[in-house]
């Protein structure tokens, strides 16, 4: 059971290549805008047509280019929910709900009114969509796709409409109000918060290739891929050259740096998230004259300030290079830095099993 994808495609400006398998749980899909998210929904739908491959939901053949099978959207059982929601402006929000349910009158009422006590959304019953908040339409239009008890649940960038306030609390009542539903949900987005916070696996696109595919967790804290270390958010990288199997250069950095585990032999790329760095007052141990490992004497190029932290901007004051891949970025809570001991110096360690190797 489950979902299975393994499609191509070739679009105006790149080509769709898009392979994964879920068995249940919740998927995302991240990428960039314009890496090919919102396609594969559509090709998953049925609203585009892949040039090759399958598609299998819950062994059901939605789409097979070899057996000439390509189903219609209303005959997959998908439940679509779109970025702006496509409402119906000149329907209320019980007819959006009930849009399309083909029932007997009575049960059809019931299922509606069924949906407006779950989504919370009484009092609202008889109001057009311009007539309610954005966070109304949102559950009006979840309503709408789960009356149907689709077979997967695909929610293309559901938070982007929103502003900015409404999305931590929107993004908790959405978490609730899926425990009303069963089924598959495949959740696309650009913003790696919601999906960390949403989805146990994950699929990373990049020009319309899923590169990468697996646990979100695990994707997040070893991304592998040079690629998807961006994408996840990694803020420092530079290019490696290995000189032992415990110690490798970061050329863009002037780093010799030491290892926690065997610097991998394919491994071209170093990262380190910005939150890893740990401060230190005295860059040489125990009061010695051997300056610790992995430590950087850094040149603060500039500060800014977050609401609850500061971006440390800062080079290898013992390194000669002004490009602009130098430039590391360090993130920390206001109260630790304003407390720092030492002010007039800034030292930074990189923690051995912190640095990520990529290729």
């Amino acid at each position: 059971m489950g979902l299975q994808v393994d499609i191509k495609k070739k679009l105006k400006g790149f080509s769709l290549d898009v392979s994964f398998a879920t068995e249940g749980e919740y998927l995302g899909i991240l990428g960039p805008s314009g890496s090919g998210k919102s396609m594969t929904l559509k090709c998953i739908a049925g609203v585009e047509t892949p040039d090759e491959g399958r598609i299998v939901l819950n062994g059901k053949v939605l789409f097979d280019s070899e057996k000439k099978i390509n189903l219609k959207p209303q005959e997959r059982n998908i439940g679509y929910l779109f970025q702006n929601y496509a409402l119906f402006p000149h329907m209320t929000v019980e007819e959006n709900i009930g849009l399309g349910l083909r029932l007997p009158k009575k049960e059809k009422e019931r299922k509606v009114k069924e949906m407006i006590r779950s989504f919370r959304l009484q009092g609202l019953e008889c109001k057009y969509p311009s007539q309610i908040s954005g966070g109304q339409q949102q559950r009006v239009a979840l309503a709408r796709c789960i009356v149907y008890q689709p077979d997967i649940l695909m929610l293309d960038e559901p938070f982007s409409a929103l502003d900015a306030h409404l999305k931590d609390q929107l993004q908790m009542e959405i978490l609730e109000q899926l425990k009303l539903y069963e089924g598959e949900v495949l959740m696309v987005s650009h913003n790696r918060d919601e999906i960390y916070r949403f989805c146990k696996k994950l699929v990373v696109m990049d020009q319309g290739k899923s590169i990468l595919f697996g646990e979100t967790k695990d994707i997040f804290d070893q991304p592998k891929l040079n690629a998807v270390a961006r994408i996840v958010g990694c803020k420092n990288i530079s290019r490696c050259e290995i000189i032992s199997p415990y110690s490798v250069r970061a050329i863009d950095w002037g780093l010799i740096l030491t290892t926690e585990k065997p610097v991998p032999k394919n491994t071209k790329y170093l990262g380190i998230q910005a939150h890893a760095f740990r401060l230190i007052d005295d860059p040489f141990a125990d009061g010695g004259v051997k300056k610790q490992e992995n430590v950087i004497k850094c040149r603060i190029e500039k500060i800014v300030e977050g609401e609850l932290e500061y971006e440390i901007y800062f080079r290898n004051i013992e390194f000669d290079d002004d490009n602009s891949h130098s430039v590391l970025v360090y993130k920390v809570g206001k109260e630790q830095w304003d407390n720092r001991r030492n002010k007039e110096s800034l030292y930074l360690k990189i923690p051995e099993q912190t640095i990520l190797f990529l290729n």
